[in-house]
Order: structure tokens, then sequence, then C-alpha cells
């Protein structure tokens, strides 16, 4: 499991786009993404760096947390 911090994440369309943007990489991720607490939680076989590099290209800069 990866947990992301997500500070531009605003709304349930964000959570959406991320979530998206995740499955691209793998599309048998599960994700739950949650603008109310920035947070990214993900469970894949997918490297942190390809899911923060697909975060970052959907728009989204993922931060440290």
């Amino acid at each position: 499991m990866t947990q992301l911090k997500v500070p531009n994440m605003a709304c349930s369309a964000c959570d959406e786009t991320i979530t998206k943007a995740i499955n691209t990489v793998d599309a048998a991720a599960n994700v739950q993404a949650a603008s109310k607490t920035k947070l990214v939680n993900i469970k894949t076989q997918a490297s942190e760096a390809a899911i923060t590099e697909a975060i970052t290209v959907a728009g989204y800069p993922v931060t440290c947390h």
C-alpha cells in the first residue's frame, strides 16, 4: 500500500481524475482518493515513481507526507 499527499486535490472530480491517471499505469490498482484529507491510498504492483508521475502529468503535483 502506498499513500501519497496531493495538496491540489479539491473535489470529487479531482478524485476521479487521479484515479483514472493511476489506472493508466495499473488497471488493477485499488485507489482510494480523498479530497477532504488530500491523501491517495493505492494498492498496486506499479512503482511509486510511476504512480507519482501519472498523478503529476494529470495536473496534481504530489508532495511528501
